[in-house]
């Protein structure tokens, strides 16, 4: 096929860069920040150097017109809320007196203020700070951030294009701060919010900003008609502005529906939509629509969430349509550019022939600009590009790593008994306590304990060869007895080895699974300063041989406590990597379902009894449409019932979910018939606990009591405050006592005082309770 070219030349650009830089600096600044080491001088010139480092990059890659703003020290959801004033009564203060510290205050608490709700961004592993609002909250402009980075791109010579979160966006990502009425919708505030962006938008087009891009990814769900008429409302009156830049909305993660009619309606000077997570949705809609006369169309035909090579001929195909449909179209990512790895050639440990089908964000903006080349001067002005292209493709589809028969046999063979328990949950929980014979308000932790500078060590000198592996075991070793005397000194109940010897909960298996690749640098933000590298699950997944049965069964030998097997379940596996994309998920969620059911069966048979399955991307995994989540979770909450229907009744399963709406998959999580789910409480004031009950929920839970993605340490009584919170909607028979995830991220001084407060805590709580509870 030959496009034809476009009316006028079409431009390259993306929506937004990843931030830490190419050896994660801005991580090591910020915590060095925290720690004292670094001063606010040498942070802010820090991250000064990445955002010109990420701005030239894109320059001289053939990009128009670079975003700013977008670049963040933590959160730019968090941004947003400094920007239009959001800032919550209990860290004014701190703001007030330093507005760095009070920026990062907001984000991780102090020791005696707790931080903003965190939860996941839509249906990413990246995690935003919620913004906290109520019928009293006044908004007020505060535009430096962004005038600052718009000033400083346009002094080194290049385009700058603000990007904001979309006000509408925004308020539904809101939620009623601490003491408001639960029923209250931050969205009746927009009327209040607007003139504060019409303030901001002015700021900016006064420092030089030719366009402003203004995020709307929530329009992409199902939203009430009062909700769309709240979006043509806000756009009415920011389109209407006489002293603005021009506004180019963009959307992503899905299918506008209803809202793409709303937006192309509205006075306002471009649409950024998404043309790969939406299938022809957006392409057929903008065409019903009559398509965007007199407007900019920024067409997202590159995968900006995953990192295989963009299909060139396809892509062309797409934008050659579009081009009677806008004023002008230009080439983009999907979305922002955040969510894959910073540069694919960094990779030196990949065979060099899948490394060439895979694409990170440096990758993706050249496939960009080669398709604005080809869609502006014809293919042939890009026939070398799509011979390459060609060929890497079709190496990638007939790679004997793609698939293996007896994966797919093994999965063919699947029966709906493999994923059933032998008996129902009455009588595994009557077995369990017997077997077990735990207290009420049994304690334990997620799984992970501190993974310490000793411990990193470690792991490098055995990668460097300063260290052989018997001298690396022995160090594992010494943590594991040293996390198991802790834990048996501070009187948890359930205990952990720790993990000493995993570095990511889902990297640490793909190593030891068929069909996955490990990247060294393919790092990618999740929230703040935690960062995690996932694999790439590139063909079908079998388990050669046992992965954690060595060390769990090491740490039992050494106390007469049940000591937890820990696995990441199937979903997870998936969702934070990076999953093929030639194949339905729900086959390739099998696969891993039965790789994980081999080592669940080698745990039990190993002697450990209680085995914890992670899940925390269930609710981030499920679509943005509710039409379509019948269908994922048929097999989303197959797979987990395949891993581990395998077990006996004494056996105990859990799971574990943290920091995402979890009100929306309750009925998944009964489905998935977990004896103990786990789940992230402590920010969220127990709501979860709440919203289990008035499910009727049947099985055991642990609402979580310490928040781990904070430095604070919680009090007895503030750990004991929460448990009774929880007691209101969980009987004490099935309320277990736990903190929010795995303690990876802190410090031993903090971890040896928290967990010794939520032991205080439940035995505090234990004696309060009647004799009859137990």
């Amino acid at each position: 096929m030959t496009a034809k070219p476009a009316a006028a030349a079409a431009r390259a650009t993306v929506y937004g860069y990843p931030r830490q830089g190419p050896n994660r600096e801005l991580k090591k600044a910020i915590e060095g920040y925290w720690k004292g080491r670094v001063d606010a001088a040498a942070l802010r010139e820090t991250a000064a150097e990445l955002r010109r480092g990420t701005w030239q990059q894109l320059a001289e890659s053939g990009v128009h017109d670079v975003p700013t703003g977008d670049f963040s020290y933590y959160d730019h959801v968090l941004d947003t809320s400094v920007m239009v004033g959001a800032v919550p009564g209990r860290h004014r203060a701190a703001v007030d007196a330093d507005a760095l510290d009070g920026y990062f205050a907001m984000a991780r608490g102090t020791q005696d203020v707790a931080p903003l709700e965190m939860t996941k961004w839509f249906d990413t592993n990246y995690h935003y700070l919620v913004p906290e609002l109520g019928p009293d909250t006044v908004f007020t402009a505060d535009s430096a951030k962004q005038v600052a980075e718009c000033a400083e791109a346009l002094a080194l010579g290049h385009t700058p294009r603000p990007v904001l979160v979309g006000p509408v966006t925004y308020l539904l990502l809101a939620k009623p701060a601490p003491g408001v009425a639960a029923d209250f919708e931050p969205l009746t505030l927009l009327d209040r919010l607007l003139p504060v962006y019409a303030e901001v938008l002015a700021d900016l087009r006064a420092a030089g900003a030719a366009w402003v891009q203004l995020d709307e990814p929530a329009l992409v769900q199902d939203r009430t008609p009062a909700e769309l008429n709240a979006a043509a409302r806000a756009y009415r009156a920011l389109g209407g502005l006489a002293d603005r830049p021009k506004l180019l909305v963009a959307s992503y993660f899905g299918r506008l529906g209803e809202a793409l009619t709303v937006l192309a309606k509205a006075p306002v000077d471009g649409l950024a939509l998404d043309f790969t997570e939406s299938g022809a949705g957006n392409l057929d809609d903008l065409a019903a629509a009559g398509g965007l006369p007199g407007k900019r169309l920024v067409a997202g035909v590159v995968n900006g969430r995953n990192i295989w090579i963009n299909d060139y001929e396809k892509s062309l195909a797409t934008l050659g349509t579009l081009l009677g449909l806008a004023d002008r179209v230009d080439v983009s990512a999907s979305c922002s550019l955040l969510h894959v790895p910073l540069d694919a050639d960094a990779e030196r440990d990949i065979d060099p022939q899948i490394a060439r089908w895979l694409a990170f964000a440096r990758q993706k903006t050249e496939e960009i600009v080669v398709l604005a080349r080809g869609l502006t001067g014809g293919t042939d002005t890009i026939a070398a590009e799509l011979a390459a292209n060609r060929a890497d493709l079709a190496s990638r589809a007939g790679a004997a790593l793609t698939r293996d028969p007896a994966v797919r046999a093994r999965t063919a063979a699947v029966t709906d008994a493999d994923g059933r328990r032998s008996q129902p949950y009455t009588e595994r929980s009557a077995a369990q306590r017997a077997h077990l014979g735990l207290p009420l308000l049994p304690t334990t932790t997620i799984g992970s304990f501190p993974q310490t500078t000793e411990l990193r060590t470690a792991r490098a000198d055995l990668r460097a060869g300063r260290i052989d592996e018997a001298g690396y075991e022995e160090r594992i070793k010494d943590e594991i007895r040293e996390v198991l005397s802790f834990q048996e000194k501070a009187g948890l109940d359930v205990l952990v080895h720790g993990e000493p010897e995993r570095n990511d909960m889902v990297q640490y298996f793909a190593e030891q699974l068929t069909g996955y690749l490990a990247t060294q640098h393919g790092w990618v933000q999740s929230y703040g300063t935690r960062y995690v590298r996932p694999p790439v699950l590139a063909g079908d997944i079998s388990r050669p041989e046992p992965m954690t049965v060595r060390w769990t069964t090491y740490a039992q030998s050494l106390t007469a406590r049940p000591v937890k097997g820990m696995l990441t379940g199937p979903v997870t596996m998936l969702a934070w990597s990076f999953v093929r994309d030639d194949q339905p998920l729900g086959d390739t969620a099998r696969q891993v379902a039965l790789a994980l059911r081999d080592e669940v069966n080698d745990l039990e048979a190993s002697g450990t009894s209680v085995i914890q399955v992670d899940e925390p991307a269930l609710r981030e995994t499920l679509p943005l449409r509710a039409a379509e989540h019948a269908a994922y979770l048929e097999w989303a909450t197959e797979s987990f019932r395949l891993a581990t229907g395998g077990v006996r009744p004494d056996t105990q399963i859990h799971t574990h979910m943290c920091y995402a709406e979890f009100g929306d998959i309750v009925q998944a999580i009964d489905d998935l018939d977990a004896d103990v789910i786990s789940l992230e409480a402590a920010r969220s004031h127990m709501q979860v606990a709440r919203e289990l009950a008035a499910h009727g929920y049947p099985r055991e839970a642990g609402p979580g009591v310490y928040d781990i993605h904070s430095p604070r340490i919680p009090s007895t009584e503030e750990a004991a405050a929460l448990l009774r919170r929880g007691l209101e909607a969980i009987p004490a028979s099935r309320l277990w006592v736990n903190p929010d995830c795995g303690l990876k991220t802190r410090g031993w001084p903090e971890t040896r005082a928290s967990l010794e407060n939520l032991v205080a805590a439940a035995r505090e709580i234990r004696a309060e309770l009647p004799t009859e509870a137990a």
